[in-house]
């Protein structure tokens, strides 16, 4: 029995897929298989039953995997002490919402090029819906969400706040005759990423807080699509504070009255309590240092 069989076992037992635990290995499918069927050779016990259409642990499985995770934890945790890498190795996925791949993510991938040369980083963008499933199926390696997560089998660490602002386009505000959201809310469409996301849940938020009722909703899966119509008078909405105040000063969009009134969104590093890796622990301490939402450059026209 060996480490590598006992992370083999571990992850496919844990992830959505032998495929998935595969790739959190950083082997084949192949080499995956084998290390399994080693592992069941030596202990002379069946782990998973194949006989359906997916793989499921056997009674023996299921005494193992408490007794792999907590060896699995302790070889981190010598690693960890005994300073045994000095550099991250294989691939790490990270999930993020667009906000995010639009603004810090490249001051991310820079550093992790500079201290880890030998870490292959690969972002996933999505809606947070979808990538806390992702995250806790096996299939991400952590995530950057806006708000904590509702799953117990997610850990997370604050990394950073976003201050939104409501905003609308000059010709908006004059068909509406007020600067007041709420009275915008009752005639015109809330401009925003879909449903799940950091702005429709702060929405959400506002509106219980409020008592106010949107009139229509209109979800664009990409921010430079939400601002691009909220600038042509199509509806208002929220922006990160600092995106709304450059813009305005372009004269793109301007600033709605009890935007002082909208909580920030909060983000959060999450990753699986089960995951005990010293590339994810590097990855939280890399992504508080890196957060931050300025006004991504392709909003801001050269300057002539």
């Amino acid at each position: 029995m060996t480490l590598k069989q006992l992370e083999a076992f571990y992850w496919a037992a844990t992830c959505i897929s032998f495929a998935v635990a595969a790739e959190r290995s950083h082997v084949s499918g192949s080499t995956l298989s084998k290390r399994l069927a080693e592992l069941e050779e030596s202990l002379g016990l069946q782990l998973f039953d194949k006989s359906g259409r997916n793989a499921v642990l056997t009674v023996h499985g299921e005494r193992l995997l408490p007794l792999a995770k907590e060896m699995l934890g302790q070889a981190a945790a010598i690693r960890t002490v005994l300073g045994a890498s000095t550099g991250l190795v294989g691939r790490l996925r990270i999930g993020m919402g667009e906000m995010s791949a639009l603004t810090w993510l490249p001051r991310l991938v820079a550093r992790v090029a500079e201290l880890h040369p030998d870490l292959e980083l690969e972002p996933v963008v999505g809606n947070d819906v979808l990538l806390e499933r992702r995250l806790e199926d096996g299939e991400l390696d952590c995530a950057v969400l806006a708000g904590l997560s509702s799953r117990a089998t997610l850990a997370a660490q604050p990394v950073a706040s976003a201050e939104l602002a409501w905003v609308a386009a000059g010709t908006l505000i004059a068909r509406a005759g007020s600067r007041q959201p709420a009275a915008m809310a009752n005639r015109f469409a809330f401009i925003s990423l879909p449903s799940g996301s950091g702005p429709t849940r702060a929405l959400d938020r506002w509106s219980a807080q409020h008592g106010t009722t949107v009139f229509k909703r209109l979800a664009c899966n990409s921010w430079g699509g939400v601002v691009g119509l909220i600038a042509e008078g199509l509806g208002f909405g929220l922006m990160p504070r600092l995106w709304a105040e450059d813009m305005a000063a372009l004269g793109k969009i301007e600033l709605l009255d009890d935007s002082e009134d909208v909580p920030p969104l909060e983000y959060v590093l999450q990753w699986r309590r089960d995951d005990a890796r010293h590339a994810v622990a590097e990855m939280r301490g890399l992504v508080a240092d890196m957060i931050g939402f300025s006004t991504p450059r392709c909003f801001i026209p050269p300057a002539s």
